[in-house]
């Protein structure tokens, strides 16, 4: 929970959880104000759930919503009302925090100096500078209330996660002097490769989150908030609080949704009753707390249909899970079944032999074309959908002892629903320039991407030099020239101490990086396990996000001449 003081009677949050409100009374708050809609996003907790922890913990509970960027003076004064009958101190959360905090300062700019306002909202982490105009015409009501601060840059990212930060560093690495925004509402940056280690006793949870005070470039201006929508033909991004901040250049890595809610049930059994998942930063220790208290039973390990991120992210946690109980002695009595909505065990043909390997040797149940639709945590039951060769479809329902769950995922509503999207709701991105089909000016990068490449860390180290060249470039007049060949990495945890170092482009095309008498990728071996658990973090906190592109150099088309280019050369020689 990261809780900003603004007042003695009024602190704000980010988004909190059932967990946080039991912090928040410890530390003496009376009353919880949310400020964000329900359903807001896919990942949202449910509001309900909060309350009823709040109504536990004897805290009062109000819930006034508002939009993001669209705050009127009228919320404003319901905010103010609210402050003056509840009992404090306060907590008011939002999304990133934003939010609460305008609609406090557009409460108290009747009674206050607009300045005082600002210092103490920025003394609290939230620059509402953009908002100085209309907080004045607050307190004077006489003023005009039409803002002319503008924010412009000439490169603003949407996201902090790694895709942003990749870019970020790639970009001032070739342009020290640029200027770069980033907007991007959480406090924390997640190393999410390592919590599948976290959930097979491997790593600690502490060691995949860094403040993202400390990961953020020094040279680039941080916008603390979520964005609220896109005006592309105006070059602008609408953030929370209804600022429009404007671009030359705009690089979209938003990162996509878990989408809980696809299975009913699932939510509300998370962390309980055997239910766990290494998608969570949260639930990965609990991952590694049920297979060591495991010894005997049915553990069942599912996904979804594609696209997901990290595509053996639930092989991986399945694997590490058997070495343990096969190192313990309780293999033999757990019963151990792979439910996947797909028809083949990997996407990758050349990879599936020594995966084979490994499901024989743990005596792995494979149960194909099974989806997970819905949950019972209290009876420990899970509902999957069946259809066999000839497109039937059945219902099957299964007991469980454990059940590792990798959720169905999607773009962000911000993207889905926006002018960017494709029909699938994907940013809609040439594959290989990275640049948006129909906004020249706007390149992507992430999960949310339309380019057919899996979805790991391993394939934004290859697609942030791509960007960073791109746009460059775009700034310049000029046409992208680097290209992205689909890159994508997924070393496979198929014991503790070996990996198969699966490395393939568009098209399953093989792609190793290192020389097979090294490290032969469709085998499991030790030294893959090296670089999965001791480089790969060091190279992910110091040299990727840091723009230092090792064995990530980007291909570059050589320039050609465009055909009045050409032709003015064919007119030259002739003359």
């Amino acid at each position: 929970m990261d809780v900003r003081q603004l007042t003695p009677f009024l602190s704000v949050s980010s988004q909190i959880s059932t967990t946080d409100v039991g912090l928040a009374a410890s530390l003496g708050f009376k009353t919880i104000i949310c400020n964000r809609p329900d359903q807001e996003s896919y990942d949202q907790p449910d509001n309900n759930d909060i309350r009823t922890a709040a109504e536990r913990h004897g805290l009062q509970w109000h819930y006034q919503p508002v939009i993001s960027g669209k705050i009127t003076d009228e919320d404003a004064n319901t905010f103010r009302k609210l402050i003056n009958e509840c009992q404090g101190p306060a907590l008011a959360y939002c999304r990133s925090g934003t939010r609460s905090t305008l609609l406090w300062a557009l409460a108290e700019a009747p009674r206050l100096d607009a300045e005082a306002i600002l210092k103490a909202s920025l003394s609290a982490g939230y620059d509402l500078s953009t908002q100085h105009n209309r907080l004045k015409a607050l307190n004077q009501p006489s003023q005009p209330t039409s803002s002319d601060v503008t924010k412009r840059h000439d490169v603003l990212i949407l996201g902090g996660g790694a895709g942003g930060q990749a870019v970020a560093g790639s970009l001032l690495k070739r342009a020290p002097d640029l200027d770069i925004a980033i907007i991007e509402p959480r406090s924390e940056h997640y190393y999410q490769p390592g919590w599948t280690l976290v959930g097979g006793g491997v790593f600690n949870r502490g060691d995949t989150v860094r403040k993202m005070e400390d990961v953020m470039p020094e040279k680039a201006h941080w916008y603390h908030c979520a964005a609220a929508g896109f005006k592309p033909e105006n070059q602008q991004v609408i953030l929370e609080d209804g600022e429009a901040i404007h671009y030359r250049i705009l690089v979209v890595a938003p990162g996509l949704a878990l989408n809980w809610e696809a299975i009913p049930g699932l939510k509300d059994t998370l962390g309980h009753n055997g239910v766990t998942s290494n998608y969570l930063f949260d639930l990965a220790p609990y991952t590694w707390e049920l297979v060591q208290s495991l010894q005997k039973g049915r553990a069942i390990f599912t996904q979804p249909p594609m696209p997901i991120k990290c595509a053996g992210a639930p092989q991986k946690a399945m694997y590490l899970s058997c070495d343990h109980w096969n190192r313990s002695g309780a293999l033999a009595n757990i019963d151990v079944e792979f439910h996947t909505a797909g028809a083949a065990l990997f996407g990758v043909a050349d990879y599936v032999p020594a995966l084979m390997e490994y499901v024989k040797k743990y005596d792995i149940n494979l149960k194909f074309q099974q989806n997970l639709i819905q949950v019972d945590g209290p009876s420990k039951t899970a509902l999957f959908e069946v259809s066999d060769s000839e497109g039937k479809v059945s219902q099957i329902e299964k007991p469980f002892d454990m059940l590792h769950v990798c959720p169905p995922q999607r773009a962000p509503k911000l993207i889905s629903e926006s002018q960017l999207a494709d029909a699938a709701g994907w940013v809609d991105l040439n594959p290989e320039t990275l640049q948006h089909n129909g906004y020249g000016d706007i390149f992507g990068l992430g999960d949310a991407s339309s380019t057919p490449n899996a979805k790991t860390a391993a394939a934004i180290r290859k697609q942030a030099p791509v960007i960073a060249e791109n746009v460059i470039s775009a700034l310049k007049g000029k046409p992208a020239k680097a290209i992205y060949d689909g890159y994508g990495s997924c070393p496979l945890t198929v014991e503790r101490g070996k990996i198969i170092l699966a490395e393939f482009g568009y098209a399953g095309k093989l792609q190793p990086s290192f020389p097979q008498w090294l490290v032969k990728g469709t085998e499991p071996t030790r030294l893959a396990w090296l670089l999965k658990e001791k480089m790969l973090p060091w190279l992910y906190w110091n040299a990727m996000l840091k723009g230092r592109e090792w064995l990530a150099k980007p291909e570059i088309l050589p320039h050609q001449p465009a055909q009045h280019e050409a032709a003015e050369a064919c007119d030259f020689q002739e003359k």
